[in-house]
């Protein structure tokens, strides 16, 4: 399936961890995260990435840089363009 669509069947989650990049965040992930959630992503271009630890508090969300980084490229609606 599209990883960045998230499994909404058993959301809302306590955290999410994404092991691929993905240009931004994927909103569903977003609004699959439980109030006070987190979700750690590498987000970036597909040569360098910024890997973050997002926190949802009263449904907002508040980014923290944790290191830069390079993952594999997430695929998917919204991701990166399968081949």
């Amino acid at each position: 399936g599209d990883g960045t669509l998230g499994w909404e069947e058993f959301a809302p989650y306590d955290g999410i961890i994404v092991t691929a990049s993905a240009p931004e965040i994927p909103p569903p992930l977003i609004e699959q995260l439980k109030e006070g959630g987190r979700l750690v992503i590498p987000v970036g271009n597909l040569g360098s990435q910024s890997l973050l630890r997002v926190n949802k508090i009263e449904d907002k969300i508040r980014k923290e840089f944790i290191c830069d980084c390079v993952f594999v490229p997430l695929v998917g609606k919204y991701g990166w363009a399968g081949e």
